[in-house]
């Protein structure tokens, strides 16, 4: 009877990474993390603690992926919507650390624009 077997759902973020990863990839990897990992942050908002688990594991995994990209801009793109994820969970305390470290001054223009609680 194994048809009927429960099987654990595997996540994007568990899924094992094939280094070296170019930095194109890893915006796409990181862009389908945040996605997934959306409704995940905003259960964690509302204290639900599986989906609260669920969110940190996606973007701890999410963070070691973009401390690897190499062009600027596209880490900056990256770490932005990492901290919009962030936001999502009301996770500010890491959106804030987050946030000082996007240097492009459009992205951080926007990021600011998006959520004015990160300049507190």
């Amino acid at each position: 009877m194994q048809w009927f077997a429960r099987k654990t759902r595997k996540e994007i973020w568990d899924e094992a990474i094939e280094w070296p990863l170019g930095d194109i990839e890893a915006a796409a990897r990181i862009r389908a993390i945040c996605d997934a990992a959306a409704p995940s942050a905003a259960g964690c908002a509302q204290n639900d603690k599986h989906d609260g688990a669920r969110y940190e594991r996606a973007a701890k995994v999410a963070m070691e992926i973009a401390m690897k990209i190499s062009d600027s801009l596209m880490r900056d793109d990256a770490v932005h919507r990492i901290v919009d994820l962030c936001m999502m969970a009301n996770d500010i305390k890491t959106a804030q650390i987050l946030f000082r470290a996007i240097h492009a001054s459009w992205i951080r223009e926007t990021a600011q624009r998006e959520h004015p609680t990160l300049v507190q």
